[in-house]
């Protein structure tokens, strides 16, 4: 379905070109459900903003959308993919809408402009997409402005715009932000109910999150990334029972139930990528020398990968 192959996003500064996302591989499948967990600036959202085509730099690589070659695609045919083929929730529950337009307006956009549908009867989608999302009385709601919804409303009709014109691919940037638990178990249930809510197929889920619970509760692969590359891809299962990676460890050893062991330290600034050997060497409990000097191979052990020097000598 979706396929990314050695796909890097490189912007020009003042101080020269840098590449918050660098060589990445990842791989979905009709009904899969993908999470990408790591740190503020790790690239996870500018990854995501490439294969919508808006990440605003220079991507290269490849982007297969069903085969078909999405990087360098024209805005015009880009435009036919994004809402109707792959569907998109912002990060936080309110800047996905204008604040000027009423809900059932905006949920119903989509199907106005892919599907050449009537006000009226875009409206009533809308209206059933609210109500399939347990919203209690759709009529008045689709009526609101986004001022009007609570936060997890907000973010149930945010997945109601993603999704009501048939999208088989769901990018989801922080849908748990900003919320408290309840929403937050409003929000797990919402994406654990999605394929069987709007289509007879499974929608597929890419999703980044800074949330372990969430991911756990919903992924059913992890993807690490940190420095703009992936350290670690396994199964939800895997990763949370054995993470192979040294950051993975540190990572759920942070979980409140681990005793909030967070990793200390920070991250290297952009610029200094090209320059590093491996790029968590400087945070890692582990790193010996060599991992300051040469780069990390990439293990493939089963279906599970990691970017390790450390892995790949003891394994």
């Amino acid at each position: 379905m979706l396929e990314l192959q050695s796909v890097c996003v490189e912007f020009s500064t003042e101080g020269g070109p840098i590449r918050p996302v660098d060589q990445v591989f990842l791989t979905i499948n009709q009904g899969e459900r993908h999470v990408i967990i790591g740190e503020t600036g790790s690239g996870k959202s500018v990854l995501l903003m490439s294969i919508l085509g808006l990440s605003g730099g220079n991507v290269t690589g490849h982007i297969l959308w069903n085969g078909k070659e999405l990087v360098g695609l024209s805005p015009k045919v880009y435009n036919q993919i994004r809402g109707k083929e792959i569907a998109y929730i912002p990060q936080g529950n309110s800047s996905g809408f204008n604040p000027l337009m009423r809900i059932g307006t905006q949920i119903a956009e989509s199907l106005r402009i892919h599907l050449k549908l009537g006000r009226a009867e875009a409206h009533t989608y809308a209206v059933d997409a609210l109500r399939k999302l347990d919203f209690q009385e759709p009529e008045y709601w689709v009526s609101r402005y986004p001022h009007q919804l609570s936060g997890g409303m907000k973010q149930r009709a945010l997945v109601a715009m993603g999704t009501i014109a048939g999208g088989q691919l769901l990018l989801a940037d922080e849908p748990t932000k900003g919320l408290d638990e309840e929403r937050r178990g409003d929000v797990i249930n919402l994406f654990d109910e999605l394929s069987r809510t709007f289509t007879k197929e499974k929608i597929s889920l890419l999703c980044v999150t800074h949330d372990l619970y969430f991911a756990k509760k919903i992924a059913t692969h992890i993807h690490v990334m940190y420095a703009g590359q992936i350290l670690e891809s396994s199964s939800c299962e895997e990763f949370f029972w054995s993470p192979l990676h040294p950051y993975s460890q540190m990572m759920i050893n942070s979980l409140p139930e681990h005793g909030f062991q967070y990793p200390k330290g920070f991250a290297p600034s952009q610029e200094e990528y090209d320059g590093l050997g491996c790029r968590f060497a400087g945070r890692c409990p582990k790193a010996q020398a060599g991992c300051f000097r040469a780069k990390p191979p990439v293990l493939a052990a089963g279906e599970r990968q990691v970017r390790c020097h450390h892995v790949s000598q003891s394994r």
